[in-house]
């Protein structure tokens, strides 16, 4: 008998069946559009049922010169009328060819460039269906007043794609900017400038909305200045017509952020633009939500990084969001209560209000007063951590988990992606061993279940992942990275944990989650690793591990690529 190596919708299926599978999907989306009278051109149509994954591939712009080329764009060379500037420039060490180029790393702490995004749509099987490239200045006949939008290739935080509270549409976030531009990741947005981040240029983040039969929609937005907008849903029930993002703000050098960098970062609202992309005119960023830790009776911190938000989602009108990484706040998972009645009188944790309504407007604060801001944060606190979550200090040596992706497979039942920790061993030959689960235990597929009063973590899944275990990618370097600028470490990425996640419903109880994985290796930046999309089946009412589940691989990023976020297509039922 073949093996089982997937659950969907009831059915067991094999290598065999899931080719088969395939094909019949795709014979089957051809007849559809027949019916209705469309055509069925590559890259233009969602059919319900198949999975989007956002993917980046990289481009050598032939921009970098080592010794040559200064970093970080626009520093202030060295000379003997200015032996210590500000921002003083670092020659590149290496060129611009992939993957030796993030060796810059080591001079340029901002390093980071511009890449071209891919929507790919796959049936449930992984077989790639069709393939949309996003507007971006390679393409011919676009100009730099052109829409488009691209990625920084090494940021792994980005790109998550969401569907919209409808399900009608598809969201996902990057920068108003050309492919093979440096450190976009790492500037100012042009409408809230920190003088102290060391990266000259200002890009506009922005937001990309992306339809039923691939036309694209974005919009310009100053939030996330200095680092990087991840994700965005929006609000189409009865005609919101809003967007609510994640991401975080702040490069600058001060120990105080400006409140221009506070009022930028975390949980952000957005109206969409009717313009294109070159008219708009985006306003000051406004936010949606607002987290402390001193609602947790914590010592305040750095008040613009507690809200250093990396995954959200949207379930039964609430807001999720997750922080994950940094040393300050609390790595957990959070909700926004835009009742104003539950944050302000728990002690930061909380469970939403039952029959709540997602926010329509923006965060009315307490004060805009630029040094009460720097002081507070954005009152009042709309925000706490779900009841039952970890409320340990991110900067805490033991206990600390790293929450990304959020999938509600029921009301009381809820998946939660852990990335890793990131750790690395000393040493070549125990360089993995931290990625195995012994050293990183929160890695992996959390399923937390609700008892009625509050979320306890169930298990988690982790099998066929292979934490730890090194694998190869044709093309890819092998060996250590030994040359200019390297770590000495090996170049094979392995497995760390689980980026953004989605799921389906089956009809015998179970539930089939995919996710993106996250990696370590020797590479200059990890972020540039190619990653995997994965998927396994659960059952939806187990509360102990089922020895039998198990991850398998249905897509590997080629030499050059990464992958980044994954939904279901627009128009996919909900069981």
């Amino acid at each position: 008998m073949s093996e089982c190596i997937l659950k969907k919708f009831g059915r067991c299926l094999t290598a065999r069946t899931l080719l088969a599978g395939a094909a019949l999907i795709a014979c089957a989306a051809a007849a559809q559009a027949q019916d209705n009278g469309l055509s069925l051109l590559p890259g233009n149509l969602f059919i319900p049922g198949n999975l989007v994954v956002t993917r980046s591939v990289y481009t050598n712009g032939n921009n970098i010169t080592p010794q040559v080329t200064n970093l970080p764009p626009g520093c202030t060379p060295v000379t003997t009328s200015n032996p210590t500037p500000a921002d003083p420039c670092t020659p590149a060490v290496t060129s611009s060819a992939y993957p030796y180029v993030f060796n810059n790393d080591s001079a340029d702490g901002s390093f980071g460039i511009t890449s071209k995004i891919y929507i790919d749509q796959l049936t449930p099987f992984g077989f790639v269906f069709t393939s949309l490239e996003v507007p971006n200045s390679t393409q011919p006949g676009v100009t730099a007043t052109s829409d488009q939008l691209v990625t920084s290739f090494s940021s792994k935080s980005e790109l998550a794609l969401n569907l919209s509270v409808d399900g009608n549409a598809l969201t996902f976030m990057g920068y108003y900017a050309p492919v093979s531009a440096i450190d976009v990741s790492n500037s100012n947005t042009p409408g809230e400038a920190d003088p102290t981040n060391p990266v000259g240029p200002a890009y506009y983040r922005s937001v990309g909305q992306i339809e039923t039969f691939g036309s694209f929609h974005f919009t310009k937005t100053n939030a996330f200045t200095g680092d990087n907008g991840r994700a965005a849903i929006l609000n189409d029930n009865s005609g919101a017509g809003v967007y609510y993002m994640a991401g975080n703000a702040g490069n600058g050098t001060g120990k105080v952020q400006p409140a221009s960098t506070i009022l930028s970062t975390g949980a952000q609202f957005l109206t969409p633009a009717n313009e294109a992309e070159s008219l708009q005119t985006p306003g000051t960023p406004t936010a949606v939500g607002s987290f402390n830790v001193t609602q947790l009776g914590d010592k305040i911190d750095k008040v613009g990084k507690d809200t250093n938000f990396r995954g959200m989602t949207v379930y039964n009108n609430v807001l999720y969001y997750s922080k994950g990484s940094g040393s300050n706040g609390v790595n957990t998972v959070y909700f926004v209560d835009p009742t104003g009645t539950v944050c302000t009188d728990t002690n930061g944790v909380g469970l939403p209000v039952s029959g709540a309504i997602l926010p329509l407007s923006p965060l009315a604060l307490v004060s805009t007063n630029p040094t009460t801001i720097q002081a507070n944060g954005l009152q009042p606190d709309n925000m706490c951590v779900l009841k039952g979550f970890p409320t340990t200090l991110a900067k805490a040596s033991t206990g600390v988990s790293y929450p990304f992706g959020m999938w509600f497979a029921s009301p009381t039942v809820l998946y939660v992606a852990d990335e890793g920790s990131g750790n690395t061993g000393s040493t070549a030959t125990d360089f993995y061993s931290a990625a195995t689960p012994a050293q990183n235990p929160t890695a992996g597929l959390q399923k937390w279940v609700f008892n009625g009063t509050q979320w306890n973590l169930a298990y988690t899944l982790t099998n066929g992942l292979n934490l730890g275990s090194p694998y190869t990618i044709p093309g890819y370097p092998t060996g250590l990275n030994n040359g200019t600028g390297g770590t000495g470490f090996p170049w094979a990425p392995a497995t760390d944990g689980l980026r953004n996640i989605t799921g389906n419903v089956n009809f015998d109880g179970t539930v089939t989650i995919y996710a993106i994985t996250s990696t370590i290796s020797g590479s200059g930046d990890q972020g540039a690793d190619p990653n995997k999309l994965v998927a396994i089946t659960d059952k939806l009412d187990a509360t102990t591990l089922p020895s039998s589940e198990s991850f398998i691989t249905l897509e590997t990023a080629g030499n050059g690529e990464v992958l980044r976020g994954v939904a279901l297509t627009p128009g996919t039922p909900k069981l």
